[in-house]
């Protein structure tokens, strides 16, 4: 394996690894069918992710020592604000995710911009903060996310992949973009309904090879190791035990740089021009 010839992370750090939790309880099967309100057992999955998984994923996290990202909609953020206040206290960063976690529609502008506002405001009212960074719903973003971004003065945007280092968007205020994958999504693999996500779920040892060798090449090549779990989907026995053991797989190659996103965009930033 050879070592970049140039780090482009803090003290020569070999890659950055990200951990991000898009905490989305009943909102990612609302925004699929808002029928599903009158549906318990759907509903069900979603309560999972809030009162059980997201707890369980604090306390892996504390005994780890890892600071993570969750991104969250305001809708869940006003629903489930114990455990929204619980992230927050426990010294994690909280990023905006929309409102009701509706893919933003290109034709419809005002009502992208009502979601986004929405959000702002739940984030504002129930957990008194603003969100530095912004994760869309399903990572769709339409012409006009971005401008959205900048007028509310956040750092970044977590959406796009067409790269596996960060880079700045066009523009200023900057906005620092931190590239995600589906390859390293836990809702492909795992996230699964007869109707609404009608999917095979894959063992978590077959995942665990998948992210354990996505992140040696990360190692290689030194780049943004951006993992994205929602608390409903890996918040299980078995997955958080597979979780748990890729993060101590990682922790044992040196060099790996820990962050949070606005972490990594705040870095990022300070190495312009030429930051992509």
């Amino acid at each position: 394996m050879k070592t970049p010839a140039r780090s482009p992370w803090p003290r020569g750090a070999r890659c950055a690894a990200m951990l991000t939790f898009d905490f989305d309880a009943e909102t990612l099967w609302l925004a699929r069918d808002a029928k599903t309100a009158d549906l318990p057992g759907v509903m069900s999955q979603g309560r999972y992710g809030a009162n059980v998984a997201v707890p369980r994923i604090l306390e892996l996290l504390a005994g780890e020592s890892i600071r993570a990202t969750f991104y969250v909609p305001g809708w869940v953020v006003e629903h489930h604000p114990e455990q929204a206040r619980a992230i927050r206290d426990a010294g994690h960063e909280i990023g905006h995710h929309g409102y009701l976690h509706h893919w933003a529609d290109p034709k419809d502008p005002e009502g992208e911009r009502r979601a986004f506002e929405q959000g702002m405001k739940a984030m504002e009212t129930v957990l008194e903060m603003r969100p530095r960074g912004f994760r869309a719903p399903a990572w769709e973003l339409t012409p006009i996310t971005l401008d959205l971004i900048r007028q509310h003065g956040m750092s970044h945007s977590s959406n796009l992949m067409d790269d596996v280092f960060p880079y700045i968007h066009p523009g200023e205020p900057t906005v620092v973009e931190l590239p995600v994958q589906w390859v390293l999504d836990d809702a492909p693999y795992f996230l699964m309904h007869p109707r609404l996500a009608p999917r095979p779920m894959q063992s978590p040892e077959i995942v665990y090879g998948i992210w354990r060798d996505e992140f040696r090449g990360f190692y290689e090549w030194g780049g943004l190791f951006n993992l994205t779990c929602h608390p409903q989907v890996i918040g299980h026995p078995s997955r958080l035990l597979m979780l748990q053991r890729l993060i101590r797989f990682m922790k044992r190659h040196r060099n790996v740089w820990w962050a949070t996103a606005s972490d990594v965009a705040d870095f990022w930033r300070t190495r312009r021009p030429g930051a992509r």
